[in-house]
């Protein structure tokens, strides 16, 4: 993991592999090519004439310091590093995501180099919190199936004028934090689903919360049997390697608020014998996106100790076809009592988490939050950067945009309509497993919504869902801190939903 610093060193004199200073479109320019040399942000103790030499450097190789775009410059003239790495921060360079986004897409097209030092403007600790958030999560690489691989920037120093103020170290600490999470969220998603059965998913949050205050509790086949948690038996049943409930707990002493998280943790999705075709196949290794997002998010939440309780559910199974697999037309028995009809076996990740529903929502949380790669409706209606968010509560669903907001994550509120109710009605069960196809996604949504459970006053308790089918695995070229392939998205949403609750 990327080792995160504070230094009032020169952006002229700093002992660094690169140093990196920001770029905004000329003023009026609209950021257009052609449109002149951008506006450089940062190192405003540079000599006057290397800040000339910069600019028309800038404007020869046709820079216009658009969002992400990044330009290296060796051997500056007044500048002791090798390399200036100059970033577009786009039309919003006070904006705390811009420089997220910034210092991401520089850290990324800086790997291979051990120091980095950033000199980006961080008028505050917050704005330099999220520089140093970007940095982190653009310093990732996964290597585990590499036998040679360049590796991410090592280092990354944030040069700013008082490195010992007590808010700035805060910041850097929560960056570190946040960094670390999203990487184990990544690494999970991106790791081969040969070598990630349920059984390794429930290990791996073992390890995770091995010495820390963290405690787990993984439910086996033979007590999810007992417990009657027929959606995740349902779905795990025909894969040799049987389903897990794995929960992860984060319980401070004089709590007062407790938030619960479930995640869709569908380990491959073969589509079951409602088989998917071999494309739709290929990046079904990120269908547990949602559990790892959950497991990352609590170990987040303890890492930084925060007076809130937060309980983890990861619905955990391996949906594959075989002669012992769930048939289309079969019943299941979910956990509570529920009955559904299947219809269709590739709509089975509203069945593993309608069972982790009614659980976590027994045990009467303030709050609760499921998270789920859920339809391929999501991303048709939103595409692969921004995620939707359903929920019983519109009060509550404002709360989780607010914290997506700041946290720089794109959601966008989404209907559950009551007049699509009628259409997971089924003929032989309380509920069918699919409705109308249009409005997918929104169906799904009223799916769930049917196995949240109530409060001791008979209101429900107040839950938010998130599809992030698009958004959590990125296929295509990578951009500002995110890397193709797993991108951990919804980590920082929850852990910013459980500062607000513990405040």
């Amino acid at each position: 993991m990327v080792r995160l610093e504070l230094s009032s060193k020169s952006v002229k004199s700093v002992p660094a592999d690169a140093v990196v200073l920001g770029a905004a479109p000329a003023a009026g320019s609209g950021g257009g090519s052609g449109a002149g040399a951008p506006v450089l942000l940062g190192g405003e103790d540079l000599p006057r004439a290397t800040r000339s030499a910069l600019t028309r450097a800038l404007a020869d190789l046709g820079a216009d310091g658009a969002a992400g775009s990044v330009h290296l410059l060796p051997q500056v003239e007044g500048v002791q590093a090798p390399l200036v790495a100059v970033v577009g921060v786009g039309e919003q360079p006070a904006d705390p995501e811009a420089l997220r986004r910034a210092a991401g897409a520089a850290v990324r097209a800086l790997a291979g180099r051990r120091r980095v030092a950033l000199a980006l403007p961080a008028p505050d600790a917050a704005t330099a919190g999220a520089i140093a958030e970007g940095a982190a999560l653009g310093a990732y690489a996964f290597t585990r199936y590499r036998a040679a691989a360049r590796g991410p920037v090592e280092q990354v120093v944030l040069l700013v004028a008082k490195p010992r103020d007590k808010a700035l170290r805060a910041a850097l600490e929560r960056a570190r934090v946040v960094g670390e999470a999203v990487a184990v969220a990544r690494d999970l998603v991106n790791t081969a689903p040969g070598d990630l059965a349920p059984a390794d998913l429930a290990d791996a949050a073992r390890d995770l919360a091995r010495g820390t205050g963290l405690s787990v509790r993984v439910l086996t086949e033979t007590e999810l049997a007992e417990g009657g948690y027929g959606g995740i038996l349902g779905v795990g049943q025909g894969s040799s390697r049987p389903p897990r409930l794995v929960v992860v707990e984060h319980a401070p002493k004089g709590a007062k608020v407790h938030l619960a998280l479930v995640g869709k943790g569908i380990t491959f999705d073969s589509g079951g014998l409602s088989l998917k075709p071999p494309a739709g196949m290929e990046t079904m290794k990120s269908d547990m996106s949602g559990a790892a997002a959950v497991l990352a998010a609590v170990k987040a939440v303890a890492d930084l100790d925060l007076p809130v309780r937060v309980t983890g559910w990861l619905a955990v199974a391996e949906n594959m076809p075989s002669g012992t697999a769930i048939r289309p037309s079969d019943v299941l028995t979910m956990h509570g009592g529920t009955t559904v009809e299947v219809l269709n076996t590739d709509a089975e990740g509203r069945l593993v988490l309608g069972d982790a529903l009614v659980a976590a929502t027994a045990e009467q949380p303030d709050r609760v939050v499921d998270v789920a790669t859920l339809t391929g409706a999501q991303v048709v209606a939103l595409g692969n950067r921004v995620s939707a968010v359903m929920g019983n509560d519109d009060a509550f669903r404002d709360e989780v945009l607010a914290a997506a907001e700041r946290a720089g994550e794109q959601f966008w509120p989404m209907p559950l309509p009551q007049e699509l109710r009628a259409s997971l009605d089924s003929q032989v069960a309380d509920l069918a497993n699919i409705g109308d196809r249009a409005g997918g996604m929104l169906v799904a949504g009223l799916f769930l919504r049917e196995f949240v459970g109530e409060r001791a006053d008979g209101s429900p308790v107040p839950w938010a869902h998130l599809d992030i089918a698009g958004p959590a695995f990125l296929t295509s070229e990578p951009h500002g801190y995110t890397h193709r392939g797993g991108t951990g998205v919804a980590v920082r949403t929850l852990l910013a939903l459980a500062e607000d609750l513990a405040s």
